[in-house]
């Protein structure tokens, strides 16, 4: 039986699809990458938003900023490498590019089954919520398949900043 959250704020098991999104990448602190990809990856993807909406086409709402950081339980914060997406629509193909330097790519990032949960409050509180996450992963019988990840729900001036943690998971 798949665990269920009875909060909103309790750890959960749940499959998610594949996801295709346009994604940028930077190395060091999250203050010091976030300013300097951001503009790239919202421009490109805001500007896809508007070229199909001119020509005609099905639209889409730009949500759910994602980040995975590969490497953040084995470097510090200002060495971390960061993986930073926007999803946008499956039979996307080409993405403009709005940001000389920054280079926007196309990816599909696999899902599956997932462990998540949801973190109210600023980023520098979140290590609480990743333990009871990680100790739901264990006590369930699951290991984590793949690298850590955050969506951020809010912004991060919101006045309740709210942001879903997951990892990928295996029963073991």
């Amino acid at each position: 039986m798949t665990p269920k959250a009875s909060s909103k704020t309790d750890p959960q098991i749940v499959e998610m699809p594949s996801q295709k999104m346009a994604v940028v990448r930077g190395n060091g602190a999250p203050g010091k990458v976030f300013p300097e990809v951001m503009p790239a990856l919202y421009g490109s993807v805001y500007t896809l938003k508007f070229s199909l909406k001119k020509d005609g086409k099905p639209t889409f709402k730009v949500t759910g900023l994602r980040a995975r950081y590969p490497d953040a339980i084995t470097k510090p914060k200002d060495q971390w490498t960061h993986i930073i997406g926007l999803p946008v629509p499956d039979d996307t193909t080409i993405l403009p590019i709005k940001v000389p330097n920054v280079e926007v790519k196309l990816e599909t990032w696999e899902y599956g089954t997932v462990a998540q949960i949801l973190h109210l409050g600023t980023y520098d509180q979140e290590t609480p919520t990743i333990e009871r996450l990680l100790k739901f992963i264990e006590e369930n019988g699951y290991v984590i398949t793949g690298m850590h990840e955050e969506e951020y729900l809010t912004r991060p001036d919101a006045k309740v900043v709210k942001t879903i943690i997951r990892y990928p998971v295996k029963k073991k």
